[in-house]
């Protein structure tokens, strides 16, 4: 099969799944694209049929042909985004639900490899810094650089934050870029609005590139900070690739435990949304500093 007859095949594939008539074949010697093919619709109608289909919410969809009893699986369904009761054509999953699953892998992909923006670093007001990691590649193979600055970025973290204060804000990239440009933004508001009604201040927020939750034991041992709190984007999956966490660690410093941090997981308009997770970070840190402790010795 050349490149021709794979593209109409396709075409047809499409058109069944969107319930239209099936193209004719057409073998790759009678394919001629700039020329009118008989019944078969124009691209832009063909392309004005597709939407996009990860804006589907999965928990709502239920595809099993003629059910015993539908409305019941669908409300247990509703209770989860796992991928259930997406019906099946003879042993293999229907046309939508791989071309669904390839989505979500396809913008998992994305997410680790590309970057944070930075008009949004500029635009929030964070100062950028970067870990030992040269580029991706290396924080992906390299995850001890991911928690470590050099001679030039310790200095700024010095300089931007002093010495000793006692909450300091930090938001790393991670392992998902999407994560951070759809939550953090809320979520440090929150987090800044609820620390300013118990009056508590906070210097300016750091934003690390190529960053490891390790990170900031290096940031707590450099400046003496009594409570570090980082938010960063978490490894995606296929349920989001846009889920953030926050790591909170009472006086950090390289070689803590990692039993000693508190963590809030799941950060995402389908699990925690950003500004309440922000105003419940606002009240850890303030109980950590009364308690002088996190993570197990929080308890």
């Amino acid at each position: 099969m050349d490149e021709k007859e794979l593209r109409a095949l396709i075409e047809r594939t499409i058109a069944e799944l969107y319930g239209q008539a099936p193209t004719p074949a057409v073998k790759g010697s009678d394919y001629h694209p700039l020329e009118a093919q008989g019944n078969t619709r124009p691209a832009a109608d063909l392309n004005a049929a597709l939407g996009d289909i990860t804006q589907t919410d999965i928990r709502g969809q239920y595809l099993v042909e003629n059910p015993k009893n539908g409305p019941a699986f669908l409300a247990l369904k509703k209770k989860t985004p796992a991928r259930i009761g997406l019906g099946r054509s003879g042993a293999r999953y229907k046309t939508e639900t791989m071309l669904r699953f390839r989505a979500d892998h396809a913008a998992a992909q994305d997410s680790v490899f590309s970057l944070v923006g930075e008009d949004f670093v500029a635009k929030n007001g964070f100062v950028p810094l970067q870990t030992l990691c040269k580029d991706k590649d290396e924080y992906l193979t390299r995850p001890d650089k991911g928690r470590r600055f050099d001679e030039e970025n310790q200095a700024l973290i010095r300089k931007t934050l002093g010495h000793a204060p006692r909450v300091v804000l930090v938001v790393g990239d991670g392992l998902s870029s999407a994560a951070i440009e759809a939550n953090a933004e809320d979520c440090i508001q929150a987090i800044q609005a609820g620390l300013k009604s118990y009056g508590i201040d906070t210097p300016p927020i750091l934003f690390v590139k190529f960053c490891r939750v390790g990170a900031s034991d290096h940031i707590g041992e450099l400046t003496g900070a009594e409570v570090v709190c980082m938010l960063v984007g978490e490894r995606p999956g296929l349920v989001t690739a846009e889920s953030m966490s926050a790591y909170l660690t009472y006086a950090p410093r390289i070689g803590i435990p990692e039993s000693r941090r508190t963590v809030i997981s799941n950060i995402h308009r389908q699990g925690t949304p950003a500004v309440e997770a922000g105003a419940h970070i606002a009240e850890l840190i303030k109980t950590m500093l009364e308690r002088k402790a996190s993570g197990i010795d929080l308890r």
